[in-house]
């Protein structure tokens, strides 16, 4: 991943709403939701809500099948892993470097200092 795949990810998930609707695909888990029950759990307008899943959308965070009639929405999980692992990547390099040793913290370590 390179830093403006990066940045155009979290632009998208820095709206409140996009980030809420995100949360809620990546619970529904690999079945997705249908964009019919997206819209009764956010309560907006289908416009409003097309809007915001094209931006998540066009950033590769969910993707959408068709199924019969419903669309249903898929956070792309694969997507999520490669922003998270871009995030923590470095985590805590500069220290290691520095004390010429190996880094002293681990991705989920950093996190939960």
């Amino acid at each position: 991943m390179n830093i403006e795949i990066a940045s155009s990810q979290l632009e998208a998930l820095g709206s409140p709403i996009r980030l809420g609707i995100y949360r809620m695909l990546v619970r529904a888990g690999a079945g997705g939701l249908a964009v019919g029950q997206l819209q009764t759990q956010v309560g907006m307008p289908g416009s409003t809500l097309s809007h915001h899943l094209k931006r998540l959308i066009d950033t590769g965070l969910v993707r959408q099948e068709r199924a019969g009639t419903s669309l249903i929405c898929h956070a792309r999980y694969p997507a999520m892993a490669a922003l998270l692992a871009f995030l923590t990547a470095e985590c805590c390099a500069d220290e290691a470097q520095l004390a010429g040793a190996s880094p002293s913290c681990r991705p989920t370590s950093c996190v939960s200092t």
